[in-house]
């Protein structure tokens, strides 16, 4: 793949659009892409938006700047898509208002995002707009107005296949319907395919939002459930880690550890006994082995037990 020259972008006439589009196409096939490839796919989608104006680039550079938690440049070309009247560009601009991320809240923005998004058939759009019908954003508070919603929801998502859809975000707030109605093995049910097509959907791409509704979910189904020290997993680690615990696993025959160990008032956690991370959430995100995220590899990761409380 021919090189990108730096100062490239717009003003690169070296560039082609078939160039730019490869870029693109080799950055999100990587599972565990650099700074370098960072600045490579932005100057290639930085092109193609201003020779193509084609929305979807837009919206694609918005994500990665949103990843990158560059919030105000998440929301610039967000903002630019969603001229196009792009669903995608309007879900994200609901995010960005829903939780502030540029430093203030705006839940009429918000709203107004997700619901012309919902109308335009989006899924994540109308769960984000039950959940502001739930916490009394904007629009007055209305539990029914919640739970039908969800309610209907479920049949859209139930025989979906891509991992980007929105099953686990729909499953999980119908299993804590459910809990809250005593039908806790329907719950229990609900949380567990969402656990299973969320960790796939992760090993696809480790998403600091996608790992917050894991670690949510786990202990919402540790409410409901005894942990089994004889079975468990990667993500069970969210549960196991918030007390002093040693853990044991194995990957590819090598034996590892990782250790939670009280810091500062919080847990700080340490792989193989020589790589910190500050907190569980900072394990997550930022913890590899040969090279590969550790969420990439949570199927080949074997054998996990507890060591030593």
């Amino acid at each position: 793949m021919p090189a990108l020259r730096r100062g490239g972008g717009r003003g690169d006439k070296s560039m082609t659009i078939l160039e730019a589009r490869r870029i693109c196409e080799a950055y999100y096939a990587m599972t565990n892409p650099g700074e370098e490839d960072r600045f490579r796919v932005t100057e290639a989608l930085d092109f193609l938006i201003h020779e193509t104006r084609d929305p979807a680039y837009m919206v694609a550079l918005g994500g990665i700047h949103y990843e990158q938690r560059a919030f105000d440049l998440a929301l610039k070309y967000y903002e630019m898509a969603a001229e196009y009247d792009s669903v995608s560009a309007l879900v994200g601009l609901g995010y960005i208002w829903y939780y502030g991320r540029t430093g203030e809240r705006d839940y009429e923005k918000a709203f107004r995002y997700y619901d012309r998004a919902r109308q335009l058939g989006d899924l994540q759009a109308a769960y984000k707009v039950a959940d502001m019908y739930k916490n009394g954003y904007y629009v007055p508070r209305d539990m029914g107005k919640y739970r039908e919603i969800i309610e209907s929801l479920y049949p859209r998502v139930e025989y979906v296949d891509s991992v980007y859809d929105p099953l686990p975000e729909v499953y999980t707030r119908l299993a804590a319907i459910r809990a809250v109605e005593g039908r806790g093995a329907e719950a229990l049910a609900l949380y567990d395919k969402a656990r299973d097509f969320l960790a796939r959907r992760i090993q696809d791409h480790p998403f600091f939002g996608d790992l917050n509704i894991m670690k949510w979910m786990i202990g919402d189904i540790y409410r409901l459930r005894p942990f089994d020290e004889v079975d468990f997993g990667l993500y069970d680690l969210y549960f196991l880690l918030e007390r002093p615990v040693k853990v044991g696993f194995r990957f590819e025959g090598e034996a590892h550890t990782v250790a939670s160990v009280p810091e500062d008032g919080a847990m700080a956690v340490c792989l193989d006994g020589d790589t910190w991370f500050r907190t569980v959430d900072d394990f997550f995100r930022k913890a590899e082995l040969g090279g590969e995220h550790i969420t990439t590899l949570y199927e080949e990761l074997l054998n996990f037990e507890v060591l030593r409380a």
